[in-house]
């Protein structure tokens, strides 16, 4: 076995090893997923990538003592990107999926998502200069946005909407607005006995009365973790759920559904809410930073606060609490998120928009996690921050990216190959 395939299974089963143990069935789904294409390994695998941000790419340029130490997502990638309905009522297309964001290295999440670039362009057989005008719009787009909420101060922030965005980002948007609270409803539930309780399905099972018990204790903590405003709800349970084999990044891990009762007694505004298990982000492993990991109470928390922190008018019924000992994030089912197909989106002059768009709300979510957000933990303001460590080097912060992108666009390439090969000839300990 080579030096990096020895290195890519140490980085794997460090992360992934205790976990496979549990539950090896759901890492073999997850490893099948990821063994698809460069660009599904790539996904499953942020691990790797920070191991190399802080091993064989390790890189400080443009990066001081406090642009070391902002709210960053983790996982910034293509495709974690989507609408969500707001806490005041308005669709916004924004950075979604919170589960790995920490306190890091800022370059490290437009780093992470300028190599998806290449490897999203690769797949769509774009050429090596298209790429690089990519990331060059992405990058650029960032920069602007951020140095005018610089000029401008928070009040500066916009949002991806309805009434600011044209082309495939605002179908999108349209998309999720005509999706309904009972369109999901009917999906996720039946109507027996004139009431509303889980259908149950592959990969979602009924509880038995002692674990429903535990999840209905939980609630009743998250609910003392929303905003203080709270929920013009009755917090009444009609049924508890357990969900199995959820999305690429949550192997092994449980998560349950609960079923409200909406704010009225009829059945089309039943609430559910998810409240999974939250694991440590990858990302932690390299940023030992005592004040960092001291702050959050467990991993539900972290992640809770750092969606607050990251996104402007979170859902409102964010939240956390803790089940059998363990941290839990607490959200909303939400019958209004569309994500961007990528699938769709092949002419340049689209993906351009789209990157440009998408590297003006990277800006955003970058300065509302600072010294006017409710957070101490960043407590200076990260846009000016970031603004002043790149000073006037914006070309060459620019073709760092570029030349990022490329390089470990390639490595991705190379280690999907790496993996499969490990993984089919039954490489990978415990799968």
């Amino acid at each position: 076995m080579g030096t990096r395939s020895s290195f890519l299974l140490d980085v794997l089963m460090s992360e992934f090893g205790e976990s496979i143990k549990r539950d090896p069935a759901a890492f073999r789904r997850k490893f099948r997923k990821m063994a698809a294409s460069p660009f599904a390994f790539y996904r499953g695998s942020a691990c790797l990538f920070y191991a190399d941000m802080a091993g064989p790419f390790a890189d400080e340029s443009y990066l001081d003592g406090p642009t070391s130490r902002v709210w960053i997502h983790g996982d910034l990638h293509a495709e974690n990107f989507g609408t969500y309905m707001n806490a005041s009522g308005v669709l916004v297309f924004n950075v979604n999926d919170f589960d790995e964001a920490y306190v890091g290295p800022y370059v490290w999440d437009l780093k992470r998502f300028a190599a998806s670039v290449a490897l999203l362009g690769y797949a769509k057989a774009l050429s090596d200069d298209s790429i690089s005008v990519l990331v060059t719009d992405f990058a650029g787009a960032y920069l602007v946005e951020l140095a005018g909420i610089a000029a401008g101060g928070d009040e500066a922030i916009g949002s991806l909407t309805l009434g600011t965005t044209s082309g495939v980002l605002h179908r999108v948007l349209q998309t999720a607005r005509l999706s309904t609270r009972v369109a999901l409803l009917n999906v996720e539930t039946v109507i027996a006995d004139y009431d509303r309780r889980f259908a149950l399905m592959d990969g979602r099972e009924p509880v038995d009365t002692a674990t429903r018990r535990s999840v209905l204790a939980a609630f009743e903590d998250y609910l003392t973790t929303l905003p203080a405003a709270g929920l013009p709800v009755e917090h009444v349970i009609k049924d508890v759920a357990l969900r199995k084999g959820v999305g690429i990044g949550s192997a092994g891990l449980p998560s349950y559904n609960l079923l409200l009762e909406g704010h009225s007694q009829a059945l089309e505004n039943d609430v559910i809410l998810y409240m999974k298990q939250a694991a440590v982000p990858a990302v932690a492993k390299y940023v030992t930073d005592e004040k960092v990991a001291s702050y959050f109470l467990h991993q539900g928390h972290r992640t809770a606060e750092s969606q607050r922190a990251l996104q402007a008018y979170a859902d409102p019924w964010l939240g956390y609490s803790t089940l059998n000992g363990v941290g839990q994030l607490v959200a909303e089912v939400s019958p209004y998120s569309a994500d961007l197909d990528w699938d769709d989106v092949s002419e340049p002059d689209e993906l351009r928009s789209i990157v440009q768009d998408l590297g003006r709300a990277v800006a955003r979510m970058h300065s509302v996690a600072d010294d006017e957000s409710s957070h101490d933990l960043v407590d200076f303001s990260t846009e000016e921050a970031i603004v002043a460590v790149i000073g006037n080097d914006r070309s060459g912060f620019i073709g760092m990216l570029v030349d990022f992108a490329h390089r470990y666009g390639a490595q991705a390439r190379e280690d999907h190959q790496r993996f499969v090969d490990l993984f089919r000839n039954g490489r990978l300990p415990g799968v």
